[in-house]
């Protein structure tokens, strides 16, 4: 065990003491526990023999990396030497993309949407533009950009800057239509500056606009293009401080683009038209063109069209100039979806985007403004995609995008997050998966193929799971902090297509989306899935590499149990734990046959929400549907939502629960084991001694109406129904995180299902939570109807003890919901409930299923030997084990029943249970059984005696593994760790009194184990096991809107991730050792880059075809002609990346390159600096050799008299 110093003495205050001394403030302890006896005093025993390796040394938080398209983007650039790409976002956020692997993220801290993007080309070096009116200059040469230098504009709103190729002076355009100059260097504003007023002078009466162009001719780098939204273009010249020409065009500009040759430039305009102007014929156009504009037959003026927001203007030597814009679409086509157009001489070619177009770059073979261009390709920024079309082939295909930008396809409603899993599981997804994959992309190479990347020290094997809102799930590579798609399951193709028109007629609980994924459990081992769905069903999938052709088994499960059945039972409610042998196979395919369908006025039983297709199905390599379970309507009303999913594949079980209790299902002999309300697993062990509830009114609307409404069912503010499109998870993100915070602090705030005994005065507030109606007892609803007296009457024919339909309010019901609500009210609820003296006649007694786990554990108190479990918690905090009784050979498992039995123990903690896990006596965590994964189709499975070969991960296997376990279990309150078989509470840990738990799980971390939680007030926190002592707590994430709470999940090996936007996946970690080697794992965004050098340009075009002149700019601008500028224009403020940052970052083999290139180039330089002097030298010699010999010559032949 490591020594102690005074930081972890601190550390473990605490944490490791007995419950008699910190159970106190959880309100139950020991004393909290149902089971009787277990005191403290068997806590100084364990405590003394394990040793635990991990301290608050180990654990440090930073973020890693961010996967996904950059929510909402704004504005692009492109290095075109360094072949990187820049996205800025209108939350001020910017990513960088180079080659698979190099992707970096970047934020302003002043979160202002970023307007322009400029690169310093091949400098390594970002200029940025905000919504604040900002410029930032960003250091690209280190692995995490940083800031250089800002300047703030205080009284000039920017709209548009240029930045001269191999220039050190940024143009910068405002709003009032005057032009600064900024040095890039010391980013200080230059006292020269192009006023409006002076730029146009009389050649119009008004103001002329903003600034919406900048760019200096490629003829003349002296001469600036200054183009006004009005119609006004300026040609400036820089020496003279005067205007060459000024044009005028009667329709708004939108953008400008020169020809190479810097003769002509192109210009687009609000009215759909191109117009070409030549700069020795200013007065008007010589070509005026409405690309998409119909053409009169008297032949006027082509109608207008829509605007050309930007057109870009790029020469080839061998062939037609390309012509490419955006927008100028015809008005006459409304439905038309945005498009970009390309014209190649007579050619024009219209690609229709999925999504509108947020702007687009093509990219140029050459840097170099005054050269053909050559264009390649042309890269197009969507709002929610990103395309790069491939311009050297005639049919214009777009390239294949190596990047994950796919996340958000269909909204992500669930994620999970599986760090050093099996070493071939992920090829084996990728083999599957390539198979579908589109074909008619591009044969080239992906053209942003920037930056340097390695794979680093971390080699295990990642994979990410993502649920999403079509029903789709996709697994992904993780490893190495990159993301690749690997494999996608469509869960909705076990289903029948619901036909248009039926919508109202059938039994579907949800709206929009009724396969959207709700839950995800995987065993990375067996290879066995399983999915929940938001319509109450589950799937089970096995992993097969042959294509079968099969029907889909399915069952029906009735879980509606509620405490009115004592008083009115209803003959076909099932005895708690009936006999093995009344459990008769009630295996089902269910049709499209009429008991799915209940018109107005029948009332639904027994019905399924969806139809499971009953006709063989052929299903690829990949996941394949081996048993489809689905909850059923019972007496009108309809199956609430699942709450909890665990599956084992060496018990071949899968259970799980929703608010009305829990469901075992046996997938090998396709059997239900048990459907039992949550108080019926109690039996005699029920701590609550709840009464029958009084006889209430009948309800006066129709349940069809109170159908839940899926993931918009907490969001009543939005207009219309969300859909769960995209759009939807937009709008979920943005619109309820006042009200979701607000249900935090209000005393009538309810978290979903964890509220399952509030008392009876609380219920008239909640009567209308989020505009919905929920109480049992309310008498209105907007979208109610009146029952029919039929209708009423089949109510009171129910029983007066049971009410009609009560939909669910609970967010362990919804689990997309974020779980939020008041401590106060919380601890009321939970106190009340379990006070004997508190009368629960009126109490809501459903108790939702929030967790489940199977492992071999002691399911009763003094067991001598481990057996099969299962461990069920409640969302009242309650723990329930039941014992499965398995066939004892292999042989039987098909024939012989599994037995569920309730083994009595029940324990409690403080909240609802998030989590379980279970440790040996040593410590080390114990993994769950499972089956090792053989393929269920391979050809020689026609021998079904083979047997399945089963690992146990049994304690009780090895004489050195003791006769005693830990069970670690995790409430949204509290920990607490009991030793087995004695049900002694050794440790328990208040976790938060504040707030609750949102995720908890329990990970390995340096070949140690501790449990990770993630709490709603934003702190990530780590306990020790088993002794529960504080590792780690850090206010990190604040919890701002459902989809972190929804999304955050921990795995192994210190890693954690969540969604950041509707559209981002963001990686952390939790490990001080990979936050010490994460400087390694990122890619570079910068490399050193030889600028291709200018093409030698003709004599005779050197004489005739523009200024020779070179253009020195720094003599213009500087401070010595153009004097300083006004200080309060604009204020400087150094970044935070100065140059001992980049000195700091200069590290590694791309610093050590940088330096030698440069320690070459000064030894070249001095070298040539020692040959000019040695021929200087050698000129001085030379001549003075002639002197003399001139002198001597001279003197010859004379006397000494003649001197």
């Amino acid at each position: 065990m490591k020594k102690f110093n005074f930081r972890k003495v601190l550390d473990g205050l605490t944490a490791a003491s007995p419950v008699g001394s910190s159970g106190g403030g959880s309100g139950s302890g020991a004393g909290g526990s149902v089971h009787p006896g277990g005191t403290a005093g068997a806590a100084g025993t364990p405590r003394e023999e394990i040793q635990e390796t991990l301290t608050s040394d180990y654990f440090q938080i930073c973020k890693t990396v961010r996967h996904g398209f950059p929510y909402l983007p704004t504005a692009l650039a492109f290095d075109p030497v360094q072949k990187i790409l820049a996205i800025g976002t209108r939350t001020g956020a910017i990513r960088i993309l180079g080659r698979p692997g190099v992707d970096c993220y970047c934020q302003h801290e002043s979160g202002a949407a970023v307007l322009q993007l400029q690169f310093l080309i091949n400098e390594g070096a970002l200029v940025s533009a905000c919504a604040d009116d900002a410029l930032h200059l960003w250091n690209l040469r280190q692995k995490r950009p940083a800031i250089l230098h800002s300047l703030k504009f205080n009284r000039e709103r920017i709209t548009y800057c240029h930045l001269p190729f191999q220039s050190k002076w940024l143009y910068v355009g405002t709003e009032r239509g005057n032009t600064h100059i900024v040095n890039i260097e010391s980013f200080i504003l230059s006292g020269y500056v192009i006023m409006w007023n002076k730029a146009i002078e009389l050649s119009t009466k008004t103001h002329p606009g903003p600034v919406v162009h900048l760019s200096d001719s490629p003829r003349d780098e002296g001469k600036l293009l200054i183009g006004y939204e009005n119609g006004t273009i300026v040609f400036w010249d820089l020496r003279s401080k005067r205007a060459d020409l000024r044009a005028y065009y009667d329709e708004a500009i939108h953008s400008v683009a020169w020809h190479h040759e810097g003769k002509q430039f192109m210009c687009s305009h609000s009215d759909g038209s191109l117009t070409l102007w030549n700069l020795k014929s200013p007065n008007r156009p010589f070509q005026t063109t409405i690309p998409h504009g119909k053409v009169q037959r008297d032949g006027k003026k082509p109608e207008s069209c829509k605007p050309i927001l930007k057109v870009e203007y790029k020469t080839c030597k061998n062939s037609e100039p390309f012509v490419v814009f955006s927008g100028g679409l015809s008005y006459d086509k409304p439905c038309r979806r945005p498009s970009l157009t390309i014209m190649h001489g007579k050619a024009i070619t219209v690609l229709e985007m999925d999504h509108p177009i947020v702007d687009f770059l093509t990219l140029c073979e050459t840097p170099y403004p005054n050269e053909f261009q050559e264009p390649y390709a042309v890269v197009v920024l969507l709002e929610k995609d990103l395309i790069v079309v491939d311009l050297t082939q005639t049919n214009f295909p777009i390239f294949e995008n190596p990047y994950p930008i796919d996340i958000h396809e269909s909204p992500v409603t669930c994620t999970e997050y599986f760090a050093d899993c099996p070493p071939d599981l992920i090829p084996v997804l990728y083999s599957v998966g390539a198979k579908h994959k589109k074909q008619g992309y591009s044969n080239k190479e992906w053209p942003i193929s920037g930056g340097a990347w390695n794979l680093g020290a971390q080699t295990y094997p990642e994979i990410i799971i993502t649920g999403h809102a079509d029903g789709s799930v996709k697994f992904w590579d993780a490893s190495a902090i990159t993301l690749q798609m690997l494999y996608k399951l469509k869960t909705s193709k076990v289903f029948e297509k619901q036909k248009v028109g039926e919508g109202k007629a059938t039994a579907e609980i949800v709206e929009e989306d009724p396969f959207a994924v709700q839950m995800m459990y995987w065993c990375p081992e067996s290879r066995i899935f399983c999915v929940a769905g938001v319509s109450a069903y589950v799937i089970v999938y096995r992993f097969s590499k042959h294509e079968v052709n099969t029907e889909i088994a399915s069952l029906e499960v009735r879980l509606q149990s509620e405490v009115e059945d004592i008083i009115t039972p209803e003959p076909e409610t099932n005895p708690p734990f009936p006999d093995a042998s009344s459990q008769l196979p009630s295996l089902k395919s269910l049709s499209g046959s009429t008991n799915t369908v209940a018109c107005e006025g029948t009332m639904k039983d027994s019905i399924p929400c969806l139809s499971v297709k009953a006709r063989p199905v052929r299903m690829p390599p990949g996941y394949q549907a081996d048993l489809v379970i689905q909850l059923v309507w019972v007496d009108g009303e309809p199956p609430q939502q699942i709450t909890s999913l665990a599956v084992n594949s060496a018990y071949g079980l899968v259970a799980f629960g929703n608010c009305n209790g829990l469901a075992v299902v046996d997938f090998m002999q396709k059997t239900v084991l048990l459907s039992m309300g949550t108080l019926d697993l109690y039996g005699s062990s029920d701590p609550y001694q709840r009464q029958p509830r009084s006889p209430r009114k009948s309800r006066q609307f129709a349940a069809d109406n109170f159908c839940m409404r899926g993931l918009s069912n907490f969001y009543p503010d939005l207009t219309k129904r969300i859909r769960t499109s995209y759009q939807s998870l937009t709008e979920l993100s943005d619109s309820p995180v006042s009200l979701e915070l607000e249900r935090c602090k209000s005393p009538t705030s309810v978290k979903g299902s964890r509220k399952l005994s509030l008392p009876t005065d609380l219920k008239t507030d909640l009567d209308h939570v989020n505009g919905h109606c929920t109480s049992p007892t309310s008498q209105s609803c907007s979208s109610g109807k009146r029952l029919s007296s039929a209708d009423v009457s089949r109510a009171n024919r129910r029983g007066p003890g049971r009410p009609p339909f009560r939909k669910a309010q609970s967010a362990a019901c919804m689990e997309i919901s974020l779980p939020v609500t008041t401590e106060e009210n919380r601890e009321n609820s939970f106190s009340r409930s379990r006070s004997s003296s508190v009368s629960s006649i009126d109490r809501d007694s459903k108790e939702a299923i929030t967790a489940l786990f199977f492992m071999e554990s002691f399911a009763r108190k003094n067991d001598s030997a481990v057996s099969s479990c299962l461990w069920v918690g409640t969302g009242l905090g309650m723990v329930i084990i039941l014992s499965l009784n398995l066939p004892a050979s292999d042989d039987l498992r098909h024939s012989e029943p599994v037995m569920v039995s309730p083994s009595g123990t029940v324990l409690t903690l403080k909240g609802a249970v998030l989590t379980f896990a279970c440790l040996d006596c040593m410590g080390t965590l114990t993994h769950q059984p499972y089956e090792v994964w053989r393929d269920p189709h391979s050809a020689d499975d026609g021998d079904k005696t083979r047997k399945r070969k089963l690992v146990m991960h049994s304690p009780s296997s090895s004489q050195d593994m003791g006769d005693h376990q830990f069970a670690v279990i995790c409430s949204e309150k509290q920990a607490k760790v009991f030793s087995l078989p004695s049900q002694t509470c050794l440790y328990v840990h208040n976790i938060t009194e504040t707030s609750f738990l949102l995720r908890a799980d329990v990970v390995t971390l340096c070949n140690s184990v501790c449990l990770a939680c993630f709490c709603a007030n934003g702190h990530i926190m780590t306990l020790s096991l088993p002794s529960l002592r504080p590792l780690l707590d850090m206010n990190y994430l604040p919890v701002t809107d459902m989809r972190i709470a929804r999304t955050f999940c921990f795995t192994n090996e210190g890693q954690a991730l969540y969604l950041s936007s509707p559209t981002e996946i963001q990686r952390l970690t939790y490990s001080q050792e990979m936050c010490d080697n994460l400087q390694d794992m990122l890619g570079d965004l910068f490399t050193p880059v030889e600028t291709p050098e200018a093409q030698n340009r003709g004599f005779l075009k050197g004489l005739f075809g523009g200024s020779g002149q070179a253009f020195d700019r720094e003599e213009l601008f500087g401070e010595a002609t153009a004097g300083k500028a006004s200080r309060s224009l604009a204020q400087h403020i150094p970044g935070s990346g100065g140059i001992e940052g980049v000195r700091g970052a200069a590290g590694g083999v791309i610093g050590d390159l940088t330096r030698a290139r440069i320690a070459l180039d000064e030894r070249g330089q001095k070298l040539g600096e020692l040959d000019e002097r040695t021929a200087s030298m050698m000129a001085s010699a030379e001549a003075f050799s002639k002197h003399a010999h001139e002198v001597m010559l001279k003197y010859k032949d004379k006397k000494w008299y003649q001197f």
